[in-house]
């Protein structure tokens, strides 16, 4: 008996849609186009061109634009003064780069060991900090471009146009320095005060968590701006050591505000309007660097009208605020700074380059990245000896962007290179077909330059896209290859996005597995060692405010971990997304011990020894778990000591809650 047919079933086609990692990595990010950047590339890019076609030397004036722009690219900060650090120290190392790559240009396999041991040395340079890291950025691109393309006249030359053309960019960033010093300084101090009143506005609401991680990166960017110049400028600079005093200032303000959010939150109201809008006048008077007693400055403290505490954290909280407003108005901003100095000033110069050099040595993590960079760039250099391939520089210059793991995640920026580059290269094929060389590439290039800046901020494939067409009619200035130079550069960056994703990404589990529970569980130790100083019988305010400030710093870092590793395709961004509540959880955590603390300071009764030991225990038992584990497995979490009225007990709450996190499936 035949057996019955059945209708088949209607096939369902899912639309063809982007993975969610990949649709993250290409959003542009949000973030204003800064102008002044923007008029700098313009000027700073197309000047040399036309002094080179001026004075009948093209060739010339492409190598100086070539240096302007790793200046354009370098032009990211605020402050004047660091202008010069994160310009000017790159185009050393670039120029001693270009030197070190033409020595060896045509020298076959001595050049390939040349470039690789600067792979290794730029490597672990990039591990110090930001300057250091373009420092080793110019130092590789430029050796890798001076070994692979024959440079005009003398050995000296290059290096020294191209170090005129970053040059040229710091002068034009540097104009205005006579008339706006110290602006970009109090702006930012400013901008912390903001966020400090946004954070206070937040307490008691679902946006306190995000207001606080803004003060944190505020605060950061402004310590950083500030404590740059104290070391050599403390005591000698009164607007330098008012700025440091106004920051500390806001430090009570800071540990209040914890205490206040758990307040709010318990009545189930806002703090009162008056509170946050006196930080906002505080802001205001930063920003127009008002002196104490001049006409229209801050008020005298007895003339601030804030509303009358009712509880430990109200009391704590009026203290913070009226502290700030009387460090705002002494006429004596030395006095203030060394009578409140709760972050304490960095070492000198000299000290901090010798302990950096010394880490960057004994760090197995310095070594580990040099020698991926190294190995990558050697992989690169051999292939291109073995194979004719013409250009083969660009080979080793896309490594050197892609391989960089403190600029976002390696597995998303080699898709992002290649992306880009097709992109820039659509551009690219119209200006070397339709613009012929000579004063026609100077206008170009005027359009062209200040796209960089001006896409950079949108992302690194953004930035690609603009960077591309502008190397490329620099390029072909010096070697006339029109169309011809497209498709090789195409090749060439998906060879070497292709050697950076298989030698310095697959082959090294610790890039493409996740860090990131070791790090959450530094953290949670770090906290737990926290609570323990903020609780013990030693009371050190300046201790506490150290080690609180490094670890909203670090937790900081984590969170900027995580948005990498949320570009990574599974398991790395699964795992990223799963454990993100973790994050949060632990600055909860930092959050309620800091207000015990402040409630204790106001009145409060002291925890007894036993709840202390029992929260730093549950804290390190969390960390030791997560250290254990690449996935979110059950800590259990049983207190059993203190009553439930402890100034303890929202804390103890906040570890319950982080451990129940950690527990979920």
């Amino acid at each position: 008996m035949p057996r019955e047919s059945r209708p088949a079933r209607p096939v369902s086609l899912r639309p063809l849609t982007p993975p969610d990692w990949l649709v993250r990595s290409l959003k542009p990010q949000s973030a204003p186009i800064p102008w002044a950047a923007v008029a700098r590339a313009s000027v700073a890019m197309a000047l040399p061109l036309a002094i080179g076609i001026v004075a009948g030397q093209p060739a010339y004036g492409a190598l100086a634009s070539m240096g302007a722009l790793s200046g354009v690219i370098g032009d990211t900060a605020d402050a004047y003064r660091m202008r010069i650090f994160n310009i000017a120290v790159p185009q050393l190392f670039g120029a001693l780069g270009v030197t070190l790559g033409s020595l060896v240009f045509g020298h076959g396999w001595v050049a390939v060991g040349a470039v690789t041991f600067v792979a290794l040395v730029s490597g672990m340079m990039s591990t110090i900090g930001a300057v250091a890291s373009v420092s080793g950025l110019l130092l590789l691109l430029n050796c890798v471009v001076g070994a692979g393309l024959p440079m005009p006249g003398q050995w000296w030359l290059a290096p020294l146009l191209m170090t005129s053309g970053g040059l040229l960019v710091l002068a034009l960033a540097l104009l205005a320095w006579p008339l706006r010093s110290g602006v970009p300084e109090r702006a930012a101090v400013a901008a912390s005060y903001r966020s400090v009143a946004a954070l206070l506005d937040a307490a008691g609401t679902d946006a306190y968590d995000d207001a606080r991680s803004a003060v944190t990166a505020s605060l950061n960017q402004s310590y950083d701006l500030v404590l740059a110049r104290r070391a050599r400028d403390h005591g000698r600079n009164p607007e330098l050591v008012r700025l440091v005093a106004q920051l500390n200032a806001l430090t009570p303000v800071i540990e209040a505000a914890p205490a206040a959010d758990q307040s709010a939150r318990h009545a189930c109201a806002h703090l009162p309007e008056e509170i946050p809008t006196t930080i906002r006048t505080l802001a205001d008077a930063v920003e127009r660097g008002d002196a104490p007693h001049a006409p229209g400055a801050v008020a005298e403290p007895s003339a601030i009208r804030l509303p009358e505490p009712g509880d430990h954290a109200a009391r704590a909280l009026d203290h913070a605020v009226r502290h700030a407003v009387e460090t705002l108005s002494d006429p004596d901003p030395l006095a203030a700074i060394e009578a409140d100095d709760r972050l304490g000033r960095p070492a000198a110069l000299r000290v901090r380059a010798r302990r950096a050099a010394r880490n960057v040595i004994l760090s197995g993590a310095s070594w580990r990245y040099g020698l991926r960079l190294a190995l990558c760039i050697g992989i690169a250099q051999a292939l291109v000896s073995l194979i004719d391939v013409p250009r083969s520089y660009w080979v080793a210059l896309t490594i050197t962007f892609v391989l960089k793991p403190d600029f976002g995640s390696v597995f998303s920026r080699a898709v992002l290179r290649a992306l880009g580059t097709a992109a820039g290269l659509v551009v690219a094929a119209a200006v070397l077909a339709e613009v012929p060389h000579g004063w026609w590439d100077v206008p170009v290039m005027m359009l062209l330059a200040p796209l960089i800046p001006a896409l950079t901020t949108r992302g690194y494939g953004y930035q690609t896209a603009a960077i591309t067409p502008v190397i490329l009619l620099l390029s072909d200035i010096l070697n006339h290859q029109g169309l011809g130079l497209v498709l090789p550069r195409l090749v060439d960056s998906l060879m070497g996005c292709a050697i950076a994703l298989v030698a310095g990404y697959l082959l090294w589990p610790e890039s493409w597995g996740t860090r990131i529970g070791d790090r959450l569980a530094d953290a949670v130790a770090s906290t737990a060692s926290y609570v323990d100083c903020a609780f013990g019988p030693t009371d050190d305010p300046a201790a506490r405010a150290r080690m609180r400030r490094r670890l909203y710093r670090d937790l900081s870092v984590i969170r900027s971990e995580f948005q990498r590793a949320l570009t990574e395709p599974p398991p790395t961004g699964t795992r990223a997304a799963a454990w993100w509540p973790l994050v949060v959880a632990v600055e909860r955590i930092l959050d309620s011990t800091t207000a015990a603390r402040v409630r204790i300071r106001h009145g409060a009764k002291e925890p007894t020894p036993d709840e202390v030991a029992e929260v730093a225990r549950e804290l390190r038992e969390l960390a030791q778990g997560l250290r254990t584990s690449d996935t979110l497995e059950e800590v259990r979490s049983d207190f059993t000591v203190g009553p439930k009225d402890s100034v303890l007990e929202p804390l103890r709450q906040e570890v319950a809650a982080a451990r129940a996190i950690a527990s979920a499936p």
